[in-house]
């Protein structure tokens, strides 16, 4: 074990693999836990399971935190509460496949919104790679037909998608403004936030009547998002920056989106498309393009 941990691209690996297997479980789980629900539940168990580990920390940070409490809670509402409701919900009526290829074009918007958000300095080539991304992204949600993004005839799954990832790279640009805490209060501070911020969506959904089906599939859905993609995603990626930088892993974590639609095919029988293997195309181009882009892994 002390082995491992000491591995970055070992436990990189099993953080890019844990967070691709969220957009399939959110995808597989669809019809068992609705999308307000696994997200209250998935935060609130990886935060029973944090807090032993975070509690010495949170303690010792607690003054910094509270000072610091807006740019703190604007943090956690962006990563915790609102990009998990908004992934799990475009999930229901879009594919995972979509899903990751979608936000595979992360580093490209996060340029952008750091030249719109912080005046972050853009180079021609940064631009150029952006627009390549982009048109990559159009390609995969018009579904390879111009004529749909002309009608703006669009799946509304991968809007949401879409939105969900706009919002995880202004979440990533701000990041860079967080207190100067230990990652495991951080993160500790940052579910809290999140879990306030779902707590009245879920209220929501189970006023409407949606609720968990009692079966095993749930419960295994709920605890695979709770242990991998949550807890142990998180510490191997806060574990990873210790030993390589963020700018690495940031990199590392670009795989992500290419091992979630390799599980798609495979657990999910969802089918590549030749727009899929266009859109991706011009996605990894826009990217190298671009150059090394900063970039922040995602859950």
């Amino acid at each position: 074990m002390t082995a491992l941990w000491s591995r970055a691209y070992v436990l990189l690996t099993f953080t890019a693999l844990f967070w691709a297997g969220n957009s399939i479980v959110g995808r597989a789980a669809r019809e068992l836990v609705p999308p307000a629900a696994l997200s209250f539940w998935r935060w609130t168990f990886a935060l029973m399971l944090l807090l032993p580990l975070a509690w010495p920390y949170l303690k010792r940070d607690w003054p910094v935190l509270r000072v610091n409490w807006p740019i703190v809670a604007v943090l956690g509402a962006l990563a915790i509460g609102s990009f998990n409701i908004l992934l799990y919900t475009g999930l229901q009526s879009t594919t995972a496949l979509n899903s990751m290829l979608i936000q595979s074009a992360q580093p490209a918007l996060i340029l952008i919104v750091g030249a719109l958000v912080m005046r972050d300095r853009t180079s021609v080539r940064q631009v150029a790679g952006v627009l390549v991304s982009l048109a990559g992204v159009l390609a995969i949600v018009g579904r390879g037909d111009p004529a749909l993004l002309i009608a703006l005839q669009l799946n509304l799954g991968d809007a949401i998608i879409g939105g969900a990832v706009l919002l995880w790279a202004l979440y990533s640009v701000l990041l860079r403004r967080r207190p100067a805490v230990h990652p495991l209060s951080f993160l500790a501070a940052s579910i809290i936030v999140g879990i306030v911020v779902i707590a009245p969506v879920y209220a929501i959904e189970l006023w409407s009547g949606k609720r968990i089906v009692a079966a095993p599939g749930s419960a295994l859905a709920i605890a695979y998002v709770s242990v991998f993609p949550s807890f142990l995603a998180y510490l191997f990626f806060n574990r990873g920056v210790e030993l390589i930088g963020s700018a690495a892993t940031g990199q590392y974590m670009n795989v992500m989106p290419l091992m979630g639609a390799g599980l798609a095919m495979l657990f999910l029988g969802e089918t590549l498309h030749l727009f899929h293997v266009a859109g991706l195309a011009l996605i990894v181009a826009g990217i190298w393009v671009a150059g090394r882009a900063p970039s922040a892994g995602q859950g």
